[in-house]
């Protein structure tokens, strides 16, 4: 894989002298307190300011920071106007924008596009702070504050957004974000070395034009083809025509054929495409640092889910920084330019990131206001990021890359430490330990060739590959030495856990059932049926009862009352009525009750987002005859799907009635064990002129805390982890 400078190797710019400031300024008085006369970058966020590396703007400024820049914070501004974004006046050299840890429209509306009460990510938990399409609105915002700063855009929300991507709200197919918000870069992934190498570079004078050469970055450019770069045409997709012989299009170039294209005629030559056209999708290692692929027009796509789909496969090809090519997608006139991901952080450097001087609080000027985000992991510690899962309905693996980058034991140690002698309210428990996943620590491809090359999806769908080392002894040895530390009381383990890595490891899954569960342990099989499981690329539910069995038997060796929870998503691309009606059987049987439960929501550039919008199945080459898949669309199938999720809840009876009996499975529907629904309802409940009767045996709804699915409760008293339950 490609060189990279280290993190920290570029000399301070010279504002360093000002030194460390004890949170970073969101106002003129506090800047005037650290003797700065303006900012050099100023960071617009939707959310909340919290001095934490869980929290991009805090990474990210205090990693400007140590490069020797004066950063500023302007968060959750009037958006009304341009009057707030002039608070700390104008940037030397850019504005930094971003919508926050989440996509603005994700965290405003639910799955059923319901506007949300709350945000967890503001101060007292208060809905409204931010605007929808917060990246977009900040941006134009930045611009009629001071015009001529350059507008740099970036985090999840932009990320996510990079090509023409199918936005669910508005239920079409939107431009690439760089293009409405009229920003001059865009940063994709996780932004440590762009944002520095663009900082340094716009220091030392060049213009943000220039800036067309950084991994991970995406800028537009005038339409045409230029000069220097060879051009792989991927702007269609197969039609009706002259039957070839069939032709492997992610095939290498070799030399030898090389040698054989210059042998040949001019006459032999004169069917081929215009210069700098190339016609096979890879190519030699020497031609691919000035080859970029074509990808269909912004015309093509928003109207044309077919192509939509086709578009969405290459982007997801393309996203291994050992041998991904350049993407460009034309928009009206102009073309949206995607360079290469970008190259991983190694474990010095992110050990470097995480020990910078954060005050791991909130903002001084949110006094005792509760921020529910920060609440969440005021006393937890990510480990690593990255996710090699490929799971198709989550944006994390296009967010932050399927390379794991992990920290170093000794970091960790050192973080937990300064959480138990620093933070206000620690009580001696560790929430979590983790990151997009429980179990990838230090997990990696057994050959850095192998990985460089590899254009797998996931590293474990349809089966963990057999060069994926799984070894999780350095996971164990950190949850030892972590556990083990004085002051320290219990580590839980709360990130999502991948038990089909897990079970391959019975010392790990050991650990962490004898020491790191607190009466819970939360999973995902997402769902039970093959059909759905193959379109999330998830592993069947076999592994699932694989895992459990391991789970229940080290928590009666360890002579404790445990229980799992399992996640299951309605509604998800590749899903029958028949697949969540056999989910519910399945529900019942093991005793399960569903207290929250969660619609897919197609997240913008996930691939399950193309497989909802155009019904194709794009994990395999897409085409106009053929790969079609069922989607549940429409409000009245997604309210069945959850309703399936909830058989116990009597609100849900009549709808699952009439469901039952249209798909011919009336038997489901009775007063024994056997039956999933009564056939009794009782008053109040269910659909308009319903609840004629009521049953001998009142209904009691499970009680508990909100987990998706909730396990039928012991009685209280009967055990330590039963009665903290209880509480």
């Amino acid at each position: 894989m490609q060189a990279a400078p280290e993190l920290f190797s570029y000399r301070k710019f010279w504002a360093h002298r000002f030194g460390v400031a004890p949170e970073l300024p969101m106002s003129r008085e506090e800047m005037d307190a650290l003797g700065w006369d303006a900012c050099d970058i100023i960071i617009v966020t939707g959310d909340a300011y919290v001095d934490h590396p869980s929290f991009g703007m805090a990474l990210i400024g205090r990693l400007l920071e140590a490069q020797g820049f004066r950063v500023g914070i302007i968060s959750q501004p009037d958006w009304t106007s341009a009057e707030d974004f002039k608070k700390l006046g104008k940037p030397n050299l850019f504005f930094g924008v971003t919508g926050g840890n989440m996509d603005s429209m994700v965290n405003r509306y639910t799955s059923d596009k319901r506007v949300r009460s709350n945000d967890a990510y503001t101060a007292g938990g208060e809905g409204g702070k931010r605007p929808d399409r917060s990246v977009v609105v900040y941006s134009q915002r930045c611009r009629e504050a001071f015009k001529g700063v350059p507008v740099i855009i970036g985090g999840i929300e932009a990320s996510l957004r990079r090509i023409a991507h199918y936005d669910y709200w508005s239920e079409k197919v939107r431009h690439s974000v760089i293009m409405d918000s009229k920003a001059d870069l865009l940063v994709y992934g996780n932004g440590e070395r762009q944002v520095v190498e663009i900082a340094h570079r716009l220091a030392a004078g060049e213009p943000i034009k220039a800036l067309t050469d950084i991994r991970g970055t995406a800028y537009t450019t005038k339409h045409g083809q230029r000069e220097g770069w060879w051009e792989k045409d991927s702007s269609s997709v197969d039609t009706p025509g002259k039957i070839n012989p069939p032709v492997d299009p992610y095939q290498m170039q070799t030399e030898e054929s090389c040698a054989e294209e210059k042998a040949k005629t001019p006459q032999q030559t004169a069917d081929k495409p215009a210069p700098n056209v190339i016609q096979i999708h890879r190519v030699s290692p020497r031609h691919a640092a000035r080859t970029v692929i074509r990808l269909p027009a912004y015309k093509q796509v928003k109207d044309d889910p077919v192509m939509y789909a086709h578009t969405s496969r290459i982007l997801h090809l393309e996203t291994n920084p050992g041998n991904a090519l350049a993407l460009v997608q034309q928009h009206e006139e102009q073309d949206v330019w995607l360079n290469p991901p970008p190259i991983p952080l190694t474990t010095a450097e992110m050990d470097a990131v995480f020990d910078l001087p954060y005050s791991r609080l909130p903002h001084t000027r949110y006094g005792q206001m509760n921020i529910p985000a920060y609440e969440m992991i005021r006393f937890s510690v990510n480990i690593m990021r990255g996710c090699f899962g490929g799971c198709t309905f989550c944006s994390i693996t296009e967010h932050e890359g399927r390379i794991i980058q992990s920290r170093s034991e000794d970091s960790i140690i050192k973080e937990i430490e300064a959480i138990r002698d620093t933070t206000p309210g620690f009580t001696g428990i560790i929430s979590d330990l983790g990151g997009p996943t429980a179990n990838m620590y230090r997990l990696a491809c057994k050959s850095e060739e192998i990985e460089a090359s590899c254009r797998r999806l996931s590293c474990v769908y349809p089966g963990v590959c057999k060069n994926l080392n799984t070894d999780h002894t350095p996971l164990i040895d950190l949850y030892k030495r972590a556990r083990s530390l004085p002051g320290i009381k219990k580590i839980l383990i709360a990130s999502g856990l991948r038990y089909d890595l897990a079970v391959l490891s019975p010392e790990y899954v050991k650990e962490l059932v004898t020491h790191h569960v607190g009466g819970y342990l939360k999973i995902a099989p997402e769902h039970t049926e093959d059909g759905p499981l193959s379109q999330m690329m998830k592993p069947g539910i076999g592994t699932y009862d694989k895992f459990k069995a391991m789970f229940d038997k080290y928590s009666k060796a360890a002579g404790k009352e445990q229980y799992l929870i399992p996640y299951f998503i309605a509604a998800h691309p590749g899903t029958t009525d028949e697949d969540m009606m056999n989910l519910a059987l399945w529900l019942k049987r093991n005793g399960f009750r569903a207290d929250q439960v969660q619609a897919y929501l197609p997240s913008p550039m996930s691939a399950a987002a193309a497989m909802y919008h155009s019904g194709k199945d794009t994990l395999h080459k897409v085409r106009r005859q053929g790969g079609d898949i069922s989607v549940p669309k429409g409000l009245k199938v997604r309210r069945l799907h959850k309703a399936f999720l909830r058989y116990h809840d009597p609100e849900n009876w009549p709808m699952l009635r009439e469901a039952l009996k249209n798909m011919g499975r009336a038997d489901l529907i009775g007063n024994g064990k056997k039956h999933l629904i009564p056939n009794w309802q009782p008053v109040g409940t269910g659909a308009k002129g319903e609840g004629s009767r009521v049953s001998r045996k009142a209904h009691k709804p499970v009680e508990g805390k909100s987990f998706r699915t909730q396990h039928t409760r012991p009685k209280p008293g009967k055990s330590k982890a039963g009665r903290r339950r209880q509480g």
